[in-house]
């Protein structure tokens, strides 16, 4: 059996009256895809924010390789070992492909907010972000401004920023959202490449594509975990079959 990597307890955002996450208790086993799946507004997104620091939980507690990051912000979140992407790409356009991955590589850095010493004093940065870009397949790419790839390419750059802050996890909000086929077929063998090496947490609405990369899935509704399991188990609980059928309403 894996390890666990990140364990949550009791975990619930409160927006007002309004519950986006009730009581989650989940467990994420290292060198895993694990998928979070359910209808629109089920509280997915938030719970990945509350992963990541973006949100601070209402209640409960978030541990990481058994150390406690509940209060954690979103740069100490990432220094850790969590790298994070979003539904919408979250890159710099005017950028070169190398700078965007870069800047990835030189957040890590507890001398990152030291603006006046010159870029190329940070040489051992060079190779981080050079093995970054060729990891998310834009190594021939590098000197291209961003806001001239494709929609994929876009998505493949953030998930480059992401790996070069050196993640132990990866924290991917929709990272097929907006695709063609083709488009979604190269990201989807990125993410299997990146999971012979990384733990994953996915969010996607995808079901053939969750179904062949996931090794655990759980469904939300309302905000709560109605079930976890394999593919197999998740395909054949009938109240997953009835939330989907029924267009279950959701609370966030």
């Amino acid at each position: 059996m894996s390890d666990i990597l990140l364990s949550v307890r009791d975990i619930s955002k409160l927006f007002g009256g309004l519950a986006a996450v009730k009581d989650v208790n989940l467990e994420f086993a290292a060198g895993q895809v694990h998928a979070v799946i359910g209808p629109n507004g089920a509280g997915k997104t938030t719970l990945i924010n509350l992963l990541s620091g973006d949100l601070p939980p209402s209640k409960g507690s978030i541990a990481f390789k058994g150390s406690d990051i509940t209060k954690l912000p979103p740069y100490e979140v990432s220094r850790i070992g969590i790298g994070r992407s979003y539904q919408r790409t979250n890159v710099f356009p005017e950028f070169s492909c190398f700078q965007n991955c870069w800047l990835g590589a030189q957040s890590r850095l507890k001398t990152s907010m030291k603006f006046f010493r010159p870029a190329d004093g940070y040489g051992d940065l060079h190779g981080r972000t050079e093995y970054a870009l060729e990891q998310c397949g834009l190594g021939h790419r590098r000197d291209i401004p961003a806001q001239e790839l494709s929609h994929g390419e876009q998505r493949q750059l953030e998930i480059g920023m992401m790996l070069a802050t050196e993640p132990e996890l990866l924290l991917l909000d929709e990272p097929l959202a907006g695709m063609g086929t083709a488009e979604s077929t190269a990201i989807l063998e990125l993410l299997g490449e990146l999971a012979e090496d990384h733990t994953l947490i996915l969010i996607e609405h995808d079901m053939d594509a969750v179904f062949a990369i996931a090794d655990v899935l759980t469904v939300m509704v309302n905000g709560a975990v109605l079930a976890s399991g394999t593919a197999d188990e998740i395909r054949n609980h009938k109240e997953v079959q009835e939330a989907y059928l029924g267009g279950a309403e959701d609370g966030a």
